[in-house]
């Protein structure tokens, strides 16, 4: 006797954490934006880099986020998250070391 498989809520709960994950990092971009905007060039490009890290982030997560997108993408998504991630942080890193200096 075979049984099929029951995917009950996982699916949903996957969909719920890339939204969580795209509501932080939109959140983190808004703030890095807001504390990089003194008018100075050095400011000026870290927020572009941050918008552009966020840009990307976002259309990674965005079809996993709806459920439009493959339930499979050979295992990419999740390290280049992972990369943009690390790159906000050290973004942050730069803004925190621009404002004590």
């Amino acid at each position: 006797m075979s049984i099929g498989r029951d995917p009950g809520l996982q699916p949903e709960r996957t969909r719920l954490a890339w939204r969580r994950t795209l509501l932080t990092v939109t959140a983190v971009t808004v703030l890095a934006v807001r504390l990089a905007s003194t008018g100075d060039p050095t400011g000026a490009l870290i927020a572009g880099g941050t918008i552009l890290v966020w840009g990307a982030l976002l259309v990674l997560c965005w079809p996993r986020a709806t459920g439009t997108g493959p339930a499979r993408t050979g295992g990419r998504t999740l390290p280049l998250v992972t990369a943009g991630t690390v790159v906000l942080t050290l973004l942050g890193v730069l803004l925190v070391l621009r404002g004590l200096g």
